[in-house]
Parts: C-alpha cells; structure tokens; sequence
C-alpha cells in the first residue's frame, strides 16, 4: 500500500509542475507561433484548471489513503 501512496503523491507533484509550467506561460505571454499562426492562451488556462484539478484531487486520494492506515 505505501507504493501507492507514493505513486499518488508523485503523479500529484507532477501535475503540479505542468499546471505552474502552464500557469507560467499565462502570465509570461510568450509568442508560440506554429506555421505563421499564433497559439492562443485559453488552452493553457483550460490546462492550468485541469491538471490543478488533478494535483488537489490525488492530494486528496493519497491523504484519505493514509487515514485508513491508521488505527
């Protein structure tokens, strides 16, 4: 059972980098140009809500995991 709390909180942090990553690049604003046309910023919002959706609810999982670990 500890590998998968283990598992839990990795996917959990890795899900955290991309949602800043992508938080990162709402706020920087870098020009993404792919053949000419400029990448649009609402995906990277929609990414930001999702994947710290993801991050808080494996938080989650692998808190409750713990909780019934206990006596």
């Amino acid at each position: 059972m500890k590998s998968q709390i283990l598992g839990l909180r990795v996917a959990c942090i890795i899900f955290g980098f991309l949602s800043i990553a992508q938080l990162a690049r709402l706020i920087i604003n870098p020009e993404i140009l792919i053949v000419g046309y400029r990448l649009p910023l609402w995906p990277s919002a929609l990414a930001v809500v999702i994947l710290a959706g993801l991050c808080l609810w494996l938080f989650k999982l692998s808190r409750l995991k713990n909780k019934d670990k206990l006596p």
